[in-house]
């Protein structure tokens, strides 16, 4: 399996937990704070949407700018560079959102952690269920010939 077979696999994956965070998240938080909780947990959901796109863009860029090569000190330096970005963005919304009467904070807060975890067991789902041989050039039992890594 192509990497790229990989990273589509955790977009798919992560596409459904944001949707699962937004309907459990929404109806749970409409229940716990009314429609502050609503909004609390979609815009929980939405992070969780855009942080995985900086994660899946990152790889993206940085498997481009190496030209393949996962072992390029770039693509470390890339994706890390991605991360610290997506920290300093994280902590800029938390900063702008303090505070607003439309927020519930401890809705939010648990919408966020499920994003968290979630989004941890959508990477770990994702490359776990990979086929990647350990030695290069095999071709695994039921994959496609015309499949390189």
């Amino acid at each position: 399996m192509k990497s790229s077979a990989i990273l589509g696999r955790a977009l798919a994956y992560g596409a459904i937990l944001t949707v699962a965070i937004a309907l459990v998240g929404s109806f749970i938080g409409f229940l716990v704070a009314g429609d502050a909780g609503l909004v609390s947990a979609l815009i929980g959901a939405g992070l969780t949407a855009l942080f995985m796109g900086f994660t899946a863009g990152s790889i993206v860029l940085a498997s481009r700018a190496t030209k393949g090569d996962p072992s390029s000190t770039l693509f470390f330096g890339i994706v890390l560079g991605v991360w610290l970005l997506k920290f300093v963005v994280f902590i800029a919304i938390l900063v702008i959102l303090r505070g607003q009467p439309f927020l519930e904070p401890l809705v939010f807060f648990f919408s966020i952690l499920a994003a968290v975890i979630g989004s941890l067991v959508v990477d770990v789902l994702a490359f776990v269920r990979a086929r990647e041989s350990y030695v290069p050039g095999v071709q695994l039992p039921g994959e496609d010939s015309s499949a390189s890594n």
